[in-house]
């Protein structure tokens, strides 16, 4: 029987992909203690592939827009790589912090609009649960080409 989180995701219409493998030297989780650090997930579809309205920089050839559902879809593949790590995602007790890359021109500002795509799918997921700290931070470039990437620490029981 599903658990509660598996059930928000299915009202939500989402299927977790398959987690992404790493693509160098890391590992895509790390759990210490009641604590679960994911590594930085890239906005990869369904497919596993990168869309070409998500690869770019936000400002120049990446729309606002696109840039908050690119967001969405990296918080979509955080909590396939929970799964992968925990299991039972209702054993998550708290999305402690998202960490946030954005790929954007120098003069962009909205960073922290784009990262709310991450942060609204996490409570529309866990509830007040996934309430979290967070840090959004604009960059030159990232893996791929992506315009987005995210990181996440959970704390279970």
């Amino acid at each position: 029987m599903a658990g509660q989180i598996e059930a928000a995701l299915t009202r939500l219409g989402i299927e977790l992909p398959r987690p992404a493998a790493p693509v160098a030297n890391y590992v895509p989780f790390v759990v210490a203690g009641r604590l679960v650090t994911i590594s930085g997930q890239l906005c990869l579809g369904p497919d596993g592939k990168l869309a070409s309205e998500h690869v770019g920089r936000v400002g120049m050839d990446v729309s606002a827009e696109a840039a908050k559902e690119a967001a969405r879809l990296c918080a979509i593949n955080v909590i396939a790589q929970l799964k992968a790590a925990v299991g039972d995602l209702d054993r998550v007790t708290r999305c402690v912090r998202l960490g946030g890359f954005i790929a954007a021109q120098t003069d962009f500002t909205g960073h922290a609009g784009i990262m709310n795509g991450a942060s609204d799918l996490m409570v529309e997921v866990f509830g007040d649960k996934g309430r979290h700290a967070r840090s959004t931070i604009g960059v030159a470039g990232l893996p791929l080409g992506a315009a987005v990437e995210v990181e996440a620490t959970f704390e279970v029981e």
